[in-house]
This record gives structure tokens, C-alpha cells and sequence, in this order.
């Protein structure tokens, strides 16, 4: 017999009675029926009932077992009662009588309990993680996304993909976030960076030859955390192909990506077709550019019916350049319980509040009511409601002033108004493209800077960075789906001469170029080929079939809200001795 089991704790059945087996596994519970212990021992794979009476000759040393302690277990398989049959699990049917048990591992007092599933804080499940895998939906979780990753390479491999692996010790480059800077013992005062994405990489896999490139891939950035993205790595398809437009790479991820969702969504319904939505109708309708389309509202613009109106607060923010009133549209939602709820809503999301009007049914046709109805006046409120396409009953939301100062909370007042009114289809994954990217926009202070991808093709090459650079579109592109961005790509810039403007738009000088994408721009001034390709987000496509709000809930060891690893006391203070080495020395902190 082997040493430590014939079965796991998944595999015994009826088939099985009789049978002398052996088990090794956690104790998941012990229930003690008044002189019969069961305990449900549990392994990787699954839950096994095991049974003790005071005929066993184990009955002392079951007596003496303790949840999560780790042990083995001979006895023999026996069937269970019909009354006492468990269908919820593979086992269900049958029990094991313990002849015998060793202890292999015994646990102390839990720091959080594995068996329940209780809510605990989110520190202490941090700092016992592995206790907290043991549970078992987080153990669901992982192997999800481990079978995820499986169907995504063998997807890409059947797609005619090869799979390369790129370094992950690197020079720093401008990705949109922080590097992770790596110290040189063999270079003193130089630092290699971790790499926020194999950007660089992929693309001169391109200019080697190789034609259709991905990975799975490791990336870091040090970026400040967020409910669906990690503080310090995270892994993504990453996707690259020469001699492509950005229909072939649409044409090519999306069965991928399709036919995962489909494999793992759990029955949701996964749309087929994937609208491609521009960047200025995607802020303009849905307040983002990862619209969650699930909701079935879009927004539109209507300062036209409150300029020169009676409405003061919308009618001088409009004599502002820069400014509009766009409305969300709410179908049944006139009632002025619910737009008082809205309001707060808008409140709680940092703004003084929202606007409304409701339309009630009147001898004459739906009326408009609301302070806002009765300072513009009948003629511009119906005009309103003809435009919003809306009826007696409904109501419609107003935001003003500059769209960047609103968009984010009529984003987010867009998709509560729908799931409130019923406009959302809660079991679908809804898929766009979001494309046509700005190439450019100003920061704080001003100055005209990359809004995307830096090595992105501009829409009309080399003429398109003549003219005012805020008004160039980029061949780049987001895949957008339940309110989540889960691919992000461009048609890439293979031309040295669009390149160095480009980035002298931002910036740049050509030297600065040179010398900080040496590598790039030396190969590619050997016949670089047209390319372009995309990265997916694996741990964000994980927590959406999941149906987890928290990425933290799909990774297998996680940071915390803080970066800080926990469990292995992360980051640490280095040592005297590796300082040295390094050529190091810490400046204490005021």
C-alpha cells in the first residue's frame, strides 16, 4: 500500500464498498454524535466522510484530532444509509470505517477558520494565506484561473501562436507607470528596471522574423493599488503579429478571448459581436472608455436647451468655455423618491448633487416637473423629453461643466440608474472595442503628452503630427467588458521618422530617444515590419468570471492595499552588507 493514500478524497464511490483503503487530508470538521465521531476529510481534490465508534481500534487518536490538523487514515469503505446520502459531493454516497490514523502534521489554535467561509479581515487572511487558500472558494478561485491560463495557451498555440519568453531583468522605459528599479552589484550606481511589459521585446521579436508572438507574462509596475489591479505585479496574454491592421489583431484575440469566457462564464451569456465604440462617443455616452454595456442607458448632450435659460446655476456655466450639460436618461424613474436617492448618490460620489426633471402624465401629454422644469419652462422641457425619447413616469439626470470635472460620476450614475430601473442584464459579459484614441493630451501644468502607448502608430502617419497634436488620433485600442478594460493594444510605429516626432510632440528630443530605446530604434533601422498586437489582463479576466469585486480574491499571494506582503514580510530592510555591495546607502527619511 502506498505510503500515504490509494484515493484521494474525491475518488471513493459505491464501487469502492468493501475495499480496504488508505486517505490523507486536512480535517475539514469533527462532529461528534454521541459515541460516533465523523470527521469530513478533505484534500485538494475533494471531501471524504470518515467514522469512528467506540468498536474502532483508532477511536483514542480520532478522539484526539483537531480541525485542520493533517493526517492519515486506513479503514474501509462502507455505504451509506439513503437517508444519509450527500449528493452535494463526488463521495456522497459512502463512508469510511478509520481502523487505524497518524498524525502527519498537527495545527495549533486557527487564526481564522477554514471551515464556513466566514468573512474575516482582510489582513489576517493575508498574513495566514496559505490557511486562507485552504478555503474552499478562494481554492476554487486559483484553480480557475490556473484553467484559464491552460485554455488561453492552448487557444493561442491552435491559433498558430509560438510562445516566447522575454527577460525579466531590464532597462527602464516609459510604460505609463513606475518602474521597479533592480540595483547593479556589477555596475555600481546603475540600476536595471523590472519590466512593466515586454513592450520593447515583443516588438523586436517582430523585427527578428517571428510572426506571431505571445506569452504569458509576468509584469511589474509600482503603481498605487485599486480594487482590480495589483500594487506590484501582474500577469497578461501578451500578444504581438507583423504584416497586420488592427482588424487582424481584433480578428485573431477575439476567439480567444470569446471562447475562454464562454468555457468558464458559468451559463452568463457571452456576446458574439463586439461593437467598436470611438473614445469621444464612448466618454460622451457612458462618462468612460470601459463602458459596462450590460446597462442599456447612453448619455447625451443637451446644452443647448439650457443656454440662455432660466436655469442660472447650467445657463452661466455655459458661457464658460469648455463646459456642457449631458443627461442620463431614466426610464420609470419619475418618481421623486428616486431622485432624491440619485441626488444623494451624486453627492456621496463628491458632487454638490444632480439635477432632474420627471415627467407626469398631464391632459395634454406628459409635463415636466422639478425646479429645473419650471425655471427653463414647458417649450425646452418638452424639447428635453423628445430628445431623451422619454414618457409619462420617467425622469432624466443633468451634470455641467467641464466633462473631465463630471464624467466619472455620471459614469458610475449611469449604470446605478439602470440596475435600479431594471435596464441591466446582470448574467452577460458585454464585449466592445473602444478605439481611436487620442495620441496626445495636456497634464496639470500644460504640457502635451502621451495619453496612451508611446510606440503607437498615429492615424495618418507622419501628416497627421503636422496639425494641433491633441487633435491625432492613434491606431490604439481597449477591449472593454462589464465596466472593466481586460485588453489593451495599438498597430504599432515601425517608422524612425513618425517616431522621432512623435515623441518630439511629447517631448522628446531625437538624442533622448536614442538613448533611452537604443535598442529599438537600432533595429529598426533594418526593415521593420508593420506590427501590432495587444495585451489581456489575466488576473482581471480571472476575477470577472469569478464574479469577484476584488482582484486580491483571484491571485494565489497577493499584496495588500499597502504593497506589503504579509505572510513574508515584504518589503524588508536590507542588510549592512548588501547595502555596501550594492554601492547603497539609505537616506533616513524625514
Amino acid at each position: 500500500m502506498h505510503a500515504y493514500r490509494t484515493h484521494t478524497c474525491a475518488q471513493l464511490n459505491t464501487s469502492n464498498v468493501g475495499e480496504n483503503v488508505r486517505l490523507s487530508g486536512w480535517v475539514h470538521r469533527v462532529r461528534d454524535h454521541g459515541g460516533v465521531l465523523f470527521i469530513d476529510l478533505r484534500d485538494h481534490h475533494g471531501v471524504t466522510q470518515i467514522l469512528a465508534d467506540s468498536d474502532s481500534p483508532a477511536f483514542a487518536e480520532v478522539e484526539k484530532v483537531r480541525s485542520e490538523w493533517c493526517i492519515r487514515i486506513d479503514g474501509e469503505v462502507k455505504a451509506r444509509s439513503p437517508e444519509l446520502v450527500n449528493p452535494r459531493i463526488p463521495t456522497g454516497e459512502i463512508e469510511v470505517f478509520v481502523r487505524d490514523l497518524e498524525v502527519l502534521g498537527s495545527a495549533e489554535e486557527l487564526p481564522l477558520p477554514v471551515f464556513g467561509e466566514q468573512d474575516y479581515p482582510e489582513e489576517t487572511r493575508l498574513r495566514y494565506r496559505f490557511l486562507d487558500l485552504r478555503r474552499e472558494h478562494l481554492h476554487r478561485n486559483i484553480m480557475l484561473r490556473s484553467h484559464v491560463v491552460r485554455s488561453l495557451r492552448q487557444r493561442m498555440w491552435d491559433t498558430g501562436f509560438t510562445e516566447f519568453q522575454t527577460p525579466i531583468i531590464t532597462a527602464s522605459s516609459p510604460e505609463g507607470a513606475r518602474d521597479f528599479l533592480v540595483p547593479s552589484r556589477l555596475h555600481p550606481g546603475q540600476f536595471y528596471a523590472l519590466p512593466q511589459a515586454p513592450q520593447l521585446f515583443k516588438q523586436l521579436i517582430m523585427v527578428s522574423g517571428f510572426d506571431r508572438y505571445f506569452q504569458i507574462a509576468p509584469c511589474f509596475r509600482d503603481e498605487d493599488p485599486r480594487a482590480d489591479r495589483s500594487p506590484t505585479d501582474f500577469y497578461q496574454l501578451d500578444v504581438e503579429m507583423s504584416f497586420v491592421t488592427q482588424d487582424d489583431v481584433f480578428h485573431a484575440i477575439q476567439p480567444v478571448i470569446q471562447g475562454v469566457f464562454e468555457e468558464f462564464g458559468g451559463g452568463r451569456t457571452v456576446d458574439a459581436v463586439w461593437p467598436r465604440i470611438a473614445y469621444r462617443d464612448a466618454m460622451l455616452w457612458y462618462g468612460t472608455d470601459k463602458p459596462d454595456l450590460r446597462c442599456h442607458i447612453k448619455m447625451q448632450t443637451v446644452s443647448d436647451h439650457f443656454r440662455d435659460s432660466g436655469f442660472g446655476i447650467f445657463a452661466r456655466l455655459l458661457n464658460q468655455d469648455g463646459t456642457e450639460i449631458r443627461a442620463i436618461p431614466a426610464p420609470g424613474g419619475g418618481s421623486r423618491a428616486f431622485c432624491d436617492r440619485m441626488n444623494s448618490f451624486a453627492q456621496a460620489e463628491g458632487l454638490p448633487g444632480m439635477g432632474y426633471i420627471m415627467w407626469r402624465e398631464a391632459e395634454g401629454g406628459p409635463e415636466g416637473a422639478g425646479p429645473i422644469a419650471k425655471n427653463i419652462g414647458p417649450e425646452r422641457t418638452e424639447a428635453i423629453r423628445k430628445q431623451l425619447g422619454l414618457g409619462a413616469g420617467d425622469a432624466a439626470f443633468f451634470l455641467g461643466g467641464a466633462p473631465h470635472d463630471f464624467e466619472r460620476v455620471a459614469g458610475k450614475a449611469r449604470v446605478e440608474v439602470g440596475r435600479e430601473l431594471g435596464h441591466f442584464e446582470e448574467d452577460r459579459f458585454a464585449f466592445a472595442w473602444i478605439v481611436d484614441f487620442p495620441m496626445y493630451e495636456k497634464d496639470d501644468e500644460g504640457k502635451v503628452d502621451f495619453s496612451h502607448n508611446p510606440f503607437s502608430m498615429p492615424q495618418g502617419g507622419l501628416e497627421a503630427l503636422e496639425g494641433n497634436p491633441l487633435e491625432v488620433l492613434g491606431f490604439q485600442y481597449d477591449l472593454a467588458c462589464n465596466g472593466y478594460e481586460l485588453v489593451s493594444g495599438a498597430i504599432r510605429n515601425h517608422r524612425l521618422d513618425v517616431m522621432f516626432k512623435a515623441f518630439e510632440l511629447a517631448g522628446y528630443t531625437e538624442d533622448a530617444v536614442r538613448r533611452r530605446f537604443g535598442g529599438l530604434v537600432n533595429a529598426f533601422r533594418f526593415g521593420p515590419p508593420p506590427h501590432g498586437g495587444c495585451a489581456a489582463g489575466i488576473d482581471r479576466m480571472v476575477m470577472l468570471l469569478a464574479d469577484e469585486q476584488n482582484i486580491r480574491e483571484v491571485i494565489m499571494f497577493p499584496m495588500n492595499q499597502q504593497a506589503q506582503d504579509l505572510m513574508m514580510g515584504a518589503p524588508s530592510q536590507p542588510t549592512n552588507e548588501q547595502l555596501r555591495e550594492l554601492g547603497l546607502r539609505l537616506i533616513p527619511q524625514e
